[in-house]
């Protein structure tokens, strides 16, 4: 492990490296490393950092060295990774990152997201913590230890996939589970300095929790530390479980010739961004320009009502978790232990629950009002920030604030990402900047459904032509 006061991670020279997913699967397939030491290398990076990080919630070590004495086939063949505590791998318990739920059983079988994900052959470790519920948007729970991000300790990892985002970035695994609610893939890759791609709606394989969503809003992924990990990963799933209503995006390899036409955004419907993220938007916006892509300012592609629409779906989630938890998750259930941000929702919630069904057909509307936005201001891409602000300190989003503390610093945050779960199309999170002090910053790029190609050749060249920071420098 490399660690200073506040920065740690265990890059070495094991048989993991500095690779990333796609990397470490070449290696293995040329004979240069098995997968077996791939697995104890990350086996011990783990052990290395978890201490300082707290990302793992379950181990599952000695079934993940079991594995690897089976033959396996895929895009990340013997490499290894975590799957996110929200998300049913068979023989582990599903936590949901809530203290509500008292000894949760373990999955008789595999979500049908975990069967996609391990079909490209890579070998689980474990489980990743979450904030309870995956409703927060950094990984701190009401009296529990937080996972810290690796860059900072001090920091938050963001979330709602934070545990997944902080062992990517550690170096741990080259990449790992993450699902999108309301920009839980891309604002923890903002925060931990990795590449976020949350897909067009109905890309991926549903999960259990998605089809009883009366708008479906959750987007399942991964977090890498290249666009070649996520373009792979994409190419996978389209392989593995079509979507016949999407086109095909297959492999994306590299950038592509075509200029674009990007939409600049600067600030959300809640707040101005403040003046490091801003300046870091306007410094890739003036990149893009120097290559040759056309950069034009462009509205939001959310109407004014927005916020308090999906604030109000987000406290019915709540409200169904707080009271209807031993239901839908299991019997021994304790809702007294529900964290102040589940708690507080779901009172929002009951002050006012005949505006449900006006949100949710609101909600269904934005996929119109989204693509109408792009048609009318004849954009390819639309750049912005991920979140409002740079990652927080640890403590100032927990639940341990208070929720009428903590929600409108939470709204302000995260007032980028949820246009893109609400209307189902496609946006990537990219490392492209740096705080003063070095903390990753996060650049935001959406497109129109089923344009996930664009966005990936884009990532691409910003990729080779500006750079990511790199927790080893």
């Amino acid at each position: 492990m490399t660690s200073t006061t506040n920065r740690v991670h265990a890059f070495s020279d094991d048989a993991l490296g500095d690779l990333d997913a796609v990397g470490v699967a070449e290696a293995i397939s040329t004979g240069q490393i098995s997968s077996a030491e791939a697995v104890d290398a990350a086996i011990a990076r783990a052990g290395a950092v978890e201490p300082r990080l707290n990302g793992i919630v379950t181990p599952d070590f000695d079934r993940a060295r079991e594995t690897t004495s089976r033959p396996s086939s895929g895009v990340f063949a013997g490499v290894p990774t975590f799957v996110k505590d929200n998300t049913a791998v068979a023989g582990l318990p599903t936590g949901h990152g809530s203290a509500a739920l008292l000894d949760p059983p373990r999955a008789l079988a595999d979500d049908p997201f975990t069967t996609q994900l391990l079909s490209t052959g890579a070998i689980n470790l474990g489980k990743t913590s979450l904030p309870e519920f995956g409703f927060n948007a950094t990984t701190e729970f009401q009296e529990a230890e937080p996972t810290r991000n690796p860059w900072h300790t001090d920091y938050s990892c963001g979330a709602s996939s934070g545990g997944s985002a902080a062992l990517v970035a550690a170096g741990v695994v080259p990449f790992a589970h993450a699902n999108d609610g309301g920009g839980s893939i891309r604002i923890p890759a903002a925060a931990c300095g990795l590449v976020g791609l949350k897909f067009t709606r109905g890309r991926e394989v549903p999960d259990a929790q998605a089809k009883s969503m009366p708008v479906n809003i959750v987007s399942n992924g991964i977090v890498s530390r290249s666009v070649r990990d996520s373009a792979a990963f994409l190419a996978a799933v389209d392989r593995h479980t079509p979507n016949r209503a999407l086109n095909r995006v297959g492999l994306v390899e590299g950038p592509s010739d075509r200029r674009l036409r990007v939409g600049l955004i600067l600030d959300s419907l809640r707040a101005t961004t403040d003046d490091a993220t801003r300046a870091a938007v306007l410094d890739v916006a003036a990149r893009l320009e120097k290559d040759g892509h056309e950069v034009v300012e462009v509205p939001l592609p959310v109407d004014e009502a927005f916020v308090d629409h999906f604030l109000h779906y987000w406290a019915l989630l709540g409200f169904s978790m707080h009271r209807f938890g031993g239901r839908l998750l299991h019997t021994q259930y304790d809702r007294s232990r529900n964290d102040a941000l589940t708690k507080g929702l779901a009172r929002d919630f009951l002050r006012k629950p005949w505006r449900t069904p006006g949100a949710i057909r609101a909600l269904k509307r934005s996929e119109t009002v989204y693509q109408q936005a792009f048609r009318d201001a004849g954009v390819d891409v639309v750049l912005s920030p991920v979140v409002g602000y740079t990652t927080p300190l640890l403590g100032h989003l927990s639940p341990a604030a208070g929720y009428e503390v903590m929600l409108p610093r939470l709204l302000d945050y995260a007032s980028f990402t949820p246009a893109n779960n609400a209307s189902g199309g496609p946006a990537i999170s990219l490392p492209l900047a740096q705080t003063a002090d070095g903390r990753p910053i996060g650049i935001h790029f959406s497109a129109i459904h089923g344009d996930e190609r664009t966005l990936l050749e884009l990532a691409f060249e910003l990729e080779q032509s500006v750079g990511f920071a790199r927790i080893t420098t």
